[in-house]
């Protein structure tokens, strides 16, 4: 059964895949990143897990994947197929496509940014199915973003594009990591979320799930918390929907696990803020966090596509 090897690194943990011609998930697995050890050390479990994955199709399917796709954080260099720069994972300048074509015995390998790669799913089997012009937002330890155009993702002239997280929404706000001050994720992302919960509870092991709960249980602690949250998010997003007038915003990652509780003030926030632009759809992501990993089997497929019509 032919298939390819589709694998999400994160900072704490991979998953993996093997998907069939169809999208049909034919195995599944995690595994620790492990970074921990060091980069180097992360570099060789992410081939020793692909190469399992190979080894369990020719076991299980009587054939090895044809093609390999996969999503890492950071920077990334698609088109020479370089992971140029992760702050979680400690690397620079890691030939990931090479060094992974080479231990799964020279098939072709698709390297992409984790959210767009995430995006790449949602836009074509998630949420964003149906939508010309979408844009997805995951609300994670940071914030980053993903353009969808007509079924694929816009990475920019530099691989920079949909970086929304560092659009400055509080020019007085708190001191980000890119080196600015008052950058949407410094407030609105869900480690911003638990750090500022943790404060106002005086619990320091609450987190953004924690405050969600207070929220609901109409705690006015927590209502602060969220709405300035609520607050700073919108204001963020009403700049990318005036640059990108997309026709649907996508909201991901940990904090639109919160459900309404999240949807129903962002979307009045949204909605108060605009003047001339077109209101969006603002729907909660579809995929969880399978969307990175299903997103790579994309572009293992893309890939041979682009090859066959070549």
């Amino acid at each position: 059964m032919r298939h390819v090897i589709a694998l999400d690194v994160g900072g704490t943990g991979m998953k993996a895949a093997l998907v069939g011609t169809d999208g049909a998930l034919l195995y599944e697995a995690r595994r620790a990143t492990g970074r921990e050890r060091g980069p180097d050390a992360v570099v060789e479990t992410i081939l020793g897990f692909a190469a399992d994955l190979r080894a369990h199709g020719v076991e299980h399917f009587g054939v090895g994947a044809v093609a390999a796709g996969v999503a890492v954080p950071g920077i990334v260099d698609t088109g020479r197929g370089i992971a140029r720069y992760a702050a979680n994972l400690g690397w620079h300048d890691v030939p990931l496509r090479d060094l992974l074509g080479d231990r799964l015995g020279g098939v072709p390998v698709a390297l992409g940014h984790d959210v767009r790669t995430g995006g790449l799913a949602e836009g074509r089997i998630g949420a964003g199915r149906g939508a010309d012009r979408f844009f997805f937002v995951p609300l994670g330890t940071g914030i980053s973003g993903a353009i969808g155009i007509d079924g694929a993702i816009e990475a920019g002239a530099h691989g920079y594009a949909g970086e929304i997280g560092h659009v400055v929404v509080r020019p007085d706000g708190p001191v980000c990591g890119c080196g600015q001050t008052g950058c949407m994720e410094t407030i609105a992302s869900a480690a911003a979320v638990t750090r500022a919960w943790a404060t106002a509870s005086g619990d320091p092991e609450a987190d953004a799930a924690d405050c969600a709960k207070a929220v609901d249980s109409g705690d006015p602690r927590a209502l602060a918390v969220w709405a300035d949250a609520v607050d700073a998010l919108a204001a963020g997003l009403v700049t990318a929907l005036t640059l990108l007038d997309p026709r649907r915003l996508i909201i991901g990652g940990g904090l639109a696990e919160a459900g309404e509780t999240l949807f129903a003030p962002l979307r009045a926030a949204v909605e108060e803020r605009v003047t001339f632009q077109k209101l969006p759809e603002i729907v909660p992501a579809a995929l969880g966090d399978t969307a990175g990993c299903l997103g790579a089997g994309l572009l293992a497929w893309d890939l041979l596509s682009t090859e066959v019509s070549a």
